[in-house]
């Protein structure tokens, strides 16, 4: 049965992925707060205050208060960090960045409601390496994956593969350079490109190339699963489809029975309640696991598809749990 009180959901002031979910909790009529950590402290006022058993007080802007012991689950979603004056010594910004850490996220963690996800698991989850270990254990196929800094480790992965392989970034890389927008995305390279010296400034990852015919984001909301096969229609996007949304098409599918209950094992392993999941399916059939996103974008595969996501967080947040 759905519990009743408030949705707090903490994400940054543009966010039309957590703009999907307030207005779906609204027609409901599940009272919500949404906040930023960059209110924090200028436009932000908390005062808590622990009597028996819990933390009793308020969240509150110049407009809307909430009832600390009145929220029934939290949506963690993109938060921004707290924001200082800009006059302020730096030594000063970093004693109050940290005791606004401790003390304002301290007493959010502190509220004995569910979250979605946690953001402690999910900060732990964003490790790439600790996920694909995971992803191994619990019987998901994953790509053979060299993290190095050595050059010659790389070529000696490359060679003994002999195959292309590739390299991806351990997070989202994106920026501006000359007054451009650029990303980083997924290359393949050959065993000719390797070595290169550039991989000796920092921790690199390269994995085997597995031929695909498509791949699929799978998204994972409590027990429930929402898969959507993506098709490249470039050569840049058949690599890393990120990197041309305009050429991609979607189709709804369901994953394989061994495939939902290993995703399920591995959630439960770091401690999740939501992932997006990303998988190459290979010309016979087979699942291979890529990455698991603890906060990963799901709004495009909802618009594409039709598949309800949004309802299903929204369920999760209200307590209606399966």
């Amino acid at each position: 049965m759905p519990v009743s009180g408030s949705v707090l959901v903490i994400t940054g002031s543009f966010d039309p992925t957590a703009d999907l979910v307030i207005e779906e909790l609204a027609r409901r009529a599940v009272p919500v707060f949404r906040a930023d950590m960059a209110w924090f402290p200028s436009s932000l006022t908390l005062a808590a205050s622990l009597e028996g058993l819990g933390w009793r007080g308020t969240l509150a802007t110049d407009q809307r208060s909430l009832d600390l012991s009145n929220v029934r689950s939290v949506y963690y979603r993109r938060p921004t960090a707290p924001e200082f004056p800009d006059d302020m010594p730096p030594e000063a910004r970093a004693v109050a960045m940290a005791e606004a850490r401790r003390g304002f996220g301290g007493l959010l963690a502190a509220l004995p409601c569910p979250w979605l996800p946690p953001p402690g698991r999910a900060a732990d989850a964003e490790y790439k390496p600790l996920q694909l270990r995971v992803a191994a254990e619990v019987g998901l196929h994953v790509p053979r994956t060299l993290i190095t800094n050595d050059p010659a480790a790389a070529s000696r992965f490359a060679d003994r593969l002999g195959s292309p392989v590739v390299y991806k970034p351990f997070s989202p890389i994106r920026g501006t350079l000359d007054g451009r927008s650029v990303a980083v995305y997924a290359n393949v390279l050959r065993p000719d490109d390797l070595p290169h010296p550039d991989i000796a400034t920092t921790a690199h990852l390269f994995q085997e190339w597995i031929p695909k015919v498509h791949e699929v984001r799978l998204t994972v909301v409590g027990d429930r699963l929402f898969a959507a096969e993506i098709h490249a229609g470039s050569a840049a996007g058949h690599v890393d489809w990120r990197s041309d949304y305009e050429s991609l098409t979607y189709r709804m599918c369901d994953p394989p029975a061994a495939v939902g209950t290993s995703v399920r094992r591995l959630l439960a392993r770091l401690g999740l309640n939501f992932g997006a999941f990303d998988f190459i399916v290979s010309p016979s059939g087979e699942w291979w696991f890529l990455e698991v996103n603890p906060n990963g974008q799901w709004g495009f595969i909802e618009q594409a598809t039709g598949l309800p996501i949004t309802a299903a967080i929204c369920d999760y947040l209200e307590g209606n749990r399966r």
